[in-house]
């Protein structure tokens, strides 16, 4: 089979690591990549929302199937796009992408479901959504609507924090029309996990859980970013907790879709809260994580192209995927300067030698080869995995390797994986 992977990050990089090991795969190409993808996949200049050029390729180079990795493409209609010339791809509809791309569609499909979540408002007027807030006091979260690549989401500890916020977003405009409308939610407490389960529009086939760490600093402080970090399996999270996120969350969701005329064929991606009455919906995405991709590529035991084919086809109902029972870490190695202007042209030294551990893999986010120097990219720009016996096994060898890095612009946080709040 000829397959084309959309995207440049690490969660594509881990993906094409997994379906370039798929005995039924003929030709893997990737668009537009990044030098780590390159080792697995040939990658092609075309940017992941050129549209037309992904269809064009797509077409010329006889591409049976292609999986989508980043959530823009899929809101913007690449699926829909691809499909129209009978090629076969793994992603939602634009209209059924709605759930990640606009967090008041999301929201309001879960008071309609009666999904677990945060309490909610909608706001277009700063001062309305300031008196909102003031009635509500603080802790408060602050959310722009559409994508805002990992960056549109405040969690303010006090009203002061909460109103800057909606000033950036309704004012100053910096998420551009992502952020014309704003969610003013409740704030949960408990410890977060995320949750995925592929989806045919009728049926659901769990995952596992992994937890991903978006704070930049050691101790979850400074702002939110993409994702610093994170691991599997999560602590406390067994069966009896998937089968109440399945039940509450997971199948209530495809069932409200589908009544809605937007089946979702595809991942779904619940972002939990798990809290003292239990999980609770924080958001929804249409897309694998990262870094969470990268953690359940390592501990994925079954071909993941099948499973992929399987939701596009509609042949979910009789598939099984099977699980290491080992568990796995990814810690984020980022430019300086990330999540604002991060440091690039950062020459990297040493990967050979840090990936020399077989319980290790290195997956590239934002990379580039100059000649046989290797050069940062980008904000997020390694991901360096491990697999081991238990999650403090694993932690140590990645970073053992990360200490065998040479890249002096290059920063990460200490604790992933350091204990259950890690």
């Amino acid at each position: 089979m000829r397959v084309l992977i959309v995207g440049s990050g690490a969660r594509e990089h881990a993906l094409a690591w997994a379906i370039a090991a798929s005995p039924i795969v003929e030709a893997l190409y990737a668009a537009p990549g990044n030098a780590g993808i390159a080792e697995e996949a040939r990658c092609v200049p075309v940017s992941a929302e050129d549209l037309g050029g992904l269809v064009r390729f797509a077409k010329a180079e006889r591409i049976e199937f292609v999986v989508v990795g980043p959530e823009a493409p899929l809101v913007l209609g690449l699926v829909d796009a691809l499909e129209s010339e009978s090629i076969k791809a793994f992603g939602p509809s634009a209209t059924a992408a709605s759930l990640e791309g606009s967090k008041a569609f999301a929201k309001d499909l879960c008071a309609r479901a009666g999904i677990p979540t945060a309490s909610y408002r909608r706001f277009r007027d700063a001062r309305a959504a300031k008196a909102f807030i003031a009635e509500k006091g603080a802790p408060i979260v602050v959310k722009a609507d559409g994508l805002a690549a990992g960056k549109g989401v405040t969690v303010a500890a006090d009203r002061e924090t909460a109103y800057n916020a909606v000033d950036a977003a309704l004012i100053e405009r910096q998420f551009g029309e992502a952020g014309a409308e704003i969610v003013v939610e409740e704030f949960l407490t408990g410890e977060e996990a995320s949750f995925f389960a592929l989806s045919d529009g009728e049926n659901a086939l769990p995952l596992i859980a992994a937890r991903d760490k978006k704070r930049l600093r050691d101790g979850d402080d400074g702002p939110n970013t993409g994702g610093m970090g994170a691991y599997s399996p999560v602590p406390g999270f067994g069966a009896a907790l998937e089968g109440r996120v399945m039940e509450e969350i997971v199948l209530p969701t495809l069932k409200a879709m589908r009544e809605a005329g937007r089946p979702l064929k595809g991942l779904l991606y619940a972002g939990l809260m798990l809290t003292e009455e239990g999980p609770k919906l924080l958001e929804f995405n249409v897309r694998f994580g990262d870094p969470e991709t990268q953690v359940l590529m390592m501990r994925l035991k079954s071909d993941l192209l099948p499973a992929l084919l399987a939701a596009r086809d509609g042949m979910l109902k009789a598939f099984d995927l099977r699980w290491r029972d080992e568990a796995a870490i990814c810690v984020v190695m980022a430019a300086d300067g990330y999540p604002g202007a991060p440091k690039k042209g950062g020459l990297i030294r040493g990967l050979d030698g840090a990936s020399a551990d077989p319980a290790v893999k290195i997956f590239h986010a934002a990379t580039r080869r100059e000649g046989e120097r290797l050069l940062a990219d980008g904000g997020r720009v390694l991901s360096v995995t491990a697999l081991g016996q238990s999650l403090n096994e694993a932690r140590a060898s990645a970073y053992a390797a990360i200490d065998r890095i040479d890249w002096p612009d290059g920063f990460c946080r200490r604790d992933i994986g350091i204990s259950t709040s890690a």
